[in-house]
């Protein structure tokens, strides 16, 4: 006999396990997040190690090889990246005096204005920041313990991503053994699925990045903004967190425009600029870069967003998106989850296949009818 327990008990068990699963993933977070982001980063290059291994070079220094030239991509980024900032730090007393200028300007208003008002100074500001900084000293210890926490996931990601990809067929062997024979197939087809979504996920959006860099380049030098490859570079690389990361990205050299320009239509076009290269990103670029079998549905995007923050910060904010794009394609796969993966879906993907049901449901009445 079957036992069913009662709807307030399976939802009070179901409660208590996210709550585990959420508290271990918190508590885990410097074991989970370079093995997650070695694991996807391994996926995006084992195309390219399957390549030198059908050039008959040892499975290790294929391996070798594609973690090496990982590195240097992402070590010639940094440099950039280190240049390009201390290039902007020389601008910083430019940055202060012009601060300091439109201070003055805001406390000659307030004195016109309003009666009895305290003016601002940068000095005021100064001390307002060391206040800050004194009251949340426990937070900027945590924040350096972080950093260094960062620096050795550096060091241990590179090796992650070895391992991952010298033993990548014995990791998917392992995981077929773990199903019975009539299910290998279906396993077969996720691993393969999940492959492809992790794929199309990174590389389509490390060339939409490219693309981003290349047009916020051109808009801004267009418009004699100094620095034009340091913003457009942060903004586009931004981009990887939807919805808040080109916001994000766009607000550094529109500020940057306001202090440095005299006229206020700088700022406008360096907003305008980057709202329309934004229109193609979203309407054009990803989805037709990307592909549409990462997309998901914006409100799932945005709870993956916070959900993300709350558990591993802005780790999760990146991470949990093609980590919710995996979810669905299991989901998709597995019998009785596929409202789940409905849920995760695109809504456009959504409505077509339910139009498409329904169509099909209309030519089988209408043949019952004939039949009749």
């Amino acid at each position: 006999m079957k036992v069913r327990f009662a709807f307030y008990v399976r939802l009070t068990v179901v409660m208590l396990g996210l709550v585990l699963i959420v508290t271990i993933m918190r508590e885990a977070k410097s074991i989970l997040v370079p093995i997650l982001v070695s694991g996807l980063l391994a996926i995006l290059i084992s195309p390219f190690t399957s390549l030198l291994e059908k050039w008959r070079f040892p499975k290790a220094l294929a391996v070798g090889i594609s973690v090496i030239s990982l590195l240097v991509l992402i070590s010639a980024l940094v440099y950039f990246f280190y240049n390009q900032v201390l290039r902007f730090s020389g601008d910083l007393s430019l940055l202060e005096a012009r601060v300091g200028y439109y201070l003055g300007q805001l406390n000659i208003f307030l004195e016109k204005h309003l009666e009895g008002a305290v003016p601002i100074s940068a000095d005021s500001l100064q001390n307002a920041i060391f206040q800050y900084l004194y009251e949340n000293a426990g937070n900027l210890t945590q924040g350096l313990i972080a950093t260094a926490s960062s620096i050795t996931m550096v060091f241990i990601m590179p090796i992650y991503i070895f391992l991952f990809l010298y033993f990548r067929k014995f990791l998917a062997e392992f995981i077929l053994m773990s199903f019975e024979e009539k299910d290998k197939a279906k396993v077969r087809n996720v691993l393969y699925k999940v492959k492809q979504v992790v794929k199309n996920y990174i590389a389509g959006m490390f060339v939409v990045i490219i693309i981003l860099a290349i047009l916020n380049s051109i808009a801004l030098l267009s418009l004699g903004i100094k620095h034009a490859f340091l913003f457009a570079a942060f903004a586009a690389l931004l981009n990887v967190i939807p919805f808040l990361g080109p916001f994000i990205g766009a607000i550094l050299p529109i500020t940057y425009a306001f202090l440095t320009k005299d006229s206020l239509w700088y700022t406008f076009g360096v907003f305008m600029a980057f709202y329309i290269i934004q229109l193609f990103e979203s309407n054009l670029f990803t989805p037709r870069i990307v592909g549409g079998r990462v997309s998901m549905n914006p409100l799932m995007t945005i709870i993956a967003l916070f959900v993300g923050n709350f558990i591993w910060g802005l780790a999760g904010m990146i991470l949990f998106i093609p980590g919710i794009a995996i979810l669905k394609v299991i989901f998709d796969e597995v019998e009785g989850m596929e409202a789940y993966g409905f849920l995760l879906g695109d809504i456009k993907s959504a409505e077509k296949k339910t139009s498409r049901r329904t169509l099909k449901e209309q030519i089988t009445k209408v043949r019952g009818r004939f039949r009749l």
